[in-house]
């Protein structure tokens, strides 16, 4: 069976000191991962196109495999690759990526030796035009995947989310999302964007992202989701962690404000991605730009309660559904 929807993103070796609980110590992660999770909720028709490299976990794939997952778009280089990802959270779940010895020493923590020679990745914005050799290429993509209807792009450098926009738009794709990468959300970057945001389906930048992009320009969210929407996208979503998101509908110019479920906070890792996996599924369903967002806000407040990106499998069953009813009550109409 040929997958309905594609994830394209990166996969990960994560290692993440929560505030509270356990560890999780070299597990399969990356944004790529979490947005399956979060649209696996709902549905098993995922086909996932990444990179990894001959050293990364076989017994990974195959779980990943194991959870209804096609990998036949997960190339595997022959040379290997470090795709290492540490993370550490403070009580107040602020994020720490660097001094890594210390973070695990102030845990008590023995420091793993599948971490050692890693070094935290530079504070400085990488160079946007400068395409990422983990990102995948256009021509990996498989035959089956250009037949699928709706596809989302995780994070990625600018070349790579071009190239990859452009080859899914000539096939079958009805639905096309995209994440931006903070890497190129720059004021000095607005009018290239014009060329990834015309005839999206879907962006869905962070709020964070989004101030960086209107840098000196403007304070009101609105006008910055209006002013991208003008490049020819349907709709403009942004993504503001425990505040929920600001949906903007560009052609009825509509605008909803979505709370965040109130669901137990633990580890936030990927919850913004596992957002976009189930608004992929819920536009894809209904067409409604404000149910997709209902759809992938219930999908992240499944993921903060625990660790891993397929951790909202792992929940009760009905009870998506349920948070789905309920959110439905919060919403706001600006």
């Amino acid at each position: 069976m040929q997958p309905t929807f594609i994830i394209a993103g990166r996969i990960t070796r994560e290692f993440i000191l929560p505030p509270v609980g356990s560890p999780l110590l070299d597990a399969a992660g990356g944004s790529a991962l979490y947005a399956a999770g979060g649209l696996n909720v709902w549905n098993q028709e995922i086909g996932l196109l990444a990179r990894v490299g001959e050293d990364y976990p076989r017994h990974w794939l195959k779980e990943i495999a194991a959870r209804g997952v096609d990998i036949s778009g997960v190339r595997i280089l022959p040379q290997s690759l470090d795709l290492r990802s540490f993370i550490a959270y403070n009580e107040k779940f602020e994020i720490t990526r660097g001094a890594v010895v210390s973070q695990f020493a102030r845990r008590a923590l023995a420091f793993p030796k599948s971490l050692l020679g890693y070094q935290s990745p530079p504070e400085a914005r990488k160079d946007a035009l400068k395409p990422d050799a983990l990102a995948p290429l256009p021509i990996e993509i498989p035959a089956g995947y250009r037949e699928a209807q709706a596809v989302h792009l995780c994070p990625m450098d600018f070349v790579s989310h071009n190239q990859l926009f452009t080859a899914f738009r000539g096939g079958s794709v009805t639905t096309l999302t995209l994440d931006p990468s903070p890497g190129y959300m720059a004021p000095n970057f607005f009018r290239d964007l014009r060329v990834i945001v015309s005839g999206l389906t879907a962006f869905l930048p962070s709020e964070e992202e989004l101030r960086g992009l209107f840098w000196g320009e403007t304070n009101d969210l609105w006008e910055m989701a209006a002013a991208l929407g003008a490049y020819g996208c349907e709709m403009v979503v942004v993504k503001r962690g425990g505040l929920g998101q600001l949906v903007y509908d560009v052609p009825g110019k509509h605008k909803w404000e979505v709370p965040a479920y109130p669901s137990r906070m633990a580890d936030p890792t990927g919850a913004g991605d596992a957002f976009c996996g189930g608004f992929l599924f819920g536009y894809k369903k209904t067409y409604d730009p404000l149910r997709a967002a209902l759809y992938g806000n219930v999908s992240a407040s499944l993921k903060v309660e625990g660790s891993g990106a397929f951790y909202p499998l792992d929940v009760m069953p009905g009870l998506a559904e349920a948070r789905l009813l309920a959110l439905k009550e919060l919403v706001r109409e600006m």
